[in-house]
């Protein structure tokens, strides 16, 4: 069924009222019990900013996504740096980690940024929103669509993870979401409030075509956020978070209502495109990656794979979907290589963060996700390429390890 301009209108309209209400009441949840010393004020309460909606290709053809893995953010100024030389040391701290994640902007001007968690490092941080504001800070500033899912330290400080995603998605220009679509998250005739669904940040979103193109209305790229968890204590034995069976449930439901609406009517006249890769987005790496074998490593793998030893199987659901094309990890900051591992590629992001662990004088990156559009006799088509590649916080911001990730 195609998806009018109306509806699309109708829908934002209903999700700006809902928003208003909701920021209202994070503001003064903030007010009253995050932060004692901020006073209640009628001005702390506002509308959200929203980017232009529906994210979408570029005249270009181009959908650029900058990827953004373990800022560990702190409190600014007065939070030193980890494993930086010694002639670095006395002037580093959390705003270089905002000055590069300013230069990764300006240089390479992306559409959408995703960060894939430890987005703050809890017990550094004394004020959670504070420092969610302070690390987010050059990209709402920027006025790009951003999301994010959280990592294992992100709420070790005065949010628990359902306050921290409910205040990340209420910040400006976030697109990031607390729970998933309803209509995927029950069980048959459940009616209840709330998802049944473990964890907090599972959600898709959806990229259209260029505009003016014979794909404009549809559905070329989607892409799929995860809650990967923190810690957990399993049989008396202290391990990392994993993914459940309940968010694969969730994430099969999704990749199966894409690929039957493709089926059922014609890609151009559906809200669907026929040829809709998918890209995954989570911060802890899944235990296959530590038990291999990994094929075709691009960049460096510097430190053992730390994940769960739970293997929930998501390869395999990840696999069954036949859409996702990668999966961008973070959590390891010392990896930042991309292995396949049977068709699927996993990426890492690299450490980004100047406060989270690294070796000195290996420089501080990030990660770049470029999709392409192919181009028609008349207009842009569906997606034909992805392709990735690094940059290097040095003076030149170095452009390493450009390779070609999935090629209709």
């Amino acid at each position: 069924m195609q998806y009018t301009d109306m509806e699309h209108s109708a829908s934002w309209i209903q999700t700006l009222s809902f928003s208003f209400l909701l920021i209202a009441s994070i503001h003064l949840f903030h007010a009253l019990i995050i932060s004692p010393k901020l006073t209640l004020n009628h001005q702390h309460v506002r509308v959200k900013k929203l980017p232009p909606l529906p994210l979408r290709f570029n005249s270009d053809g181009n959908f650029k996504i900058l990827q953004v893995a373990d800022m560990h953010f702190g409190n600014g100024m007065g939070t030193r740096c980890r494993d930086v030389l010694d002639n670095e040391f006395d002037y580093c701290s959390d705003l270089n980690t905002t000055q590069f994640l300013e230069k990764m902007i300006q240089l390479e001007r992306p559409d959408f940024v995703v960060f894939t968690g430890d987005n703050i490092f809890g017990t550094s941080a004394t004020d959670a929103a504070e420092s969610l504001f302070r690390a987010f800070a050059p990209v709402i500033n920027s006025r790009i669509p951003w999301a994010a899912v959280l990592g294992n330290h992100d709420q070790e400080s005065t949010m628990n993870r359902e306050e921290l995603m409910s205040f990340i998605s209420l910040m400006d220009y976030s697109l990031s979401q607390t729970f998933p679509t309803a209509k995927y998250a029950y069980g048959a005739g459940n009616q209840d409030c709330h998802p049944h669904i473990d964890g907090f940040g599972n959600y898709n979103l959806r990229v259209r075509g260029a505009p003016g193109s014979e794909y404009a209305n549809c559905t070329v790229l989607n892409l799929y956020f995860l809650d990967s968890g923190d810690r957990a204590v399993v049989h008396g034995i202290k391990t990392y978070g994993w993914i459940k069976e309940s968010q694969l449930r969730w994430l099969h439901g999704i990749s199966k209502e894409f690929q039957e609406q493709n089926q059922d009517s014609g890609s151009k006249t559906s809200e669907f495109s026929n040829s809709a890769p998918a890209l995954t987005f989570f911060h802890i790496p899944i235990p296959e990656m530590k038990q291999g074998p990994i094929k075709g490593i691009i960049g460096q793998y510097r430190e053992h794979v730390a994940c769960s030893f739970v293997n929930s199987r998501v390869l395999k659901t990840l696999v069954s979907l036949g859409d996702v094309k990668a999966v961008f990890i973070g959590h390891d900051h010392t990896n930042d290589f991309c292995g396949n591992l049977e068709g699927i590629w996993f990426c890492y992001g690299g450490g980004f963060g100047y406060h989270g662990y690294g070796a000195a004088g290996w420089p501080r990156r990030a990660r770049v996700i470029l999709a392409e559009l192919g181009k028609g006799d008349k207009s842009w088509n569906v997606v034909e390429r992805i392709k990735t590649w690094k940059r290097l916080d040095d003076v030149k911001l170095s452009k390493i390890d450009e390779q070609i990730l999935w090629q209709k």
